[in-house]
């Protein structure tokens, strides 16, 4: 009998399952939205930098 589930309890495992790969999609779903804002920055930030430098050798 250690086997075999209730239906209760294999309602319960479902739905369980289902709510846990919910939450794992939606981590890495943040996940890459974090590090593409990380990655913009970063573009960002080099790129303002070479602007400034441009700018401080056309004066």
């Amino acid at each position: 009998m250690p086997g075999t589930m209730s239906r209760a309890r294999q309602t319960a495992e479902a739905a369980f399952d289902k709510t846990q790969s919910q939450f794992l999609s939606r981590t890495r779903a943040l996940d890459e939205q974090n590090t593409e804002a990380a990655e913009r920055a970063e573009k960002t930030r080099r790129l303002r930098a070479a602007r400034l430098e441009r700018e401080q050798f056309a004066k």
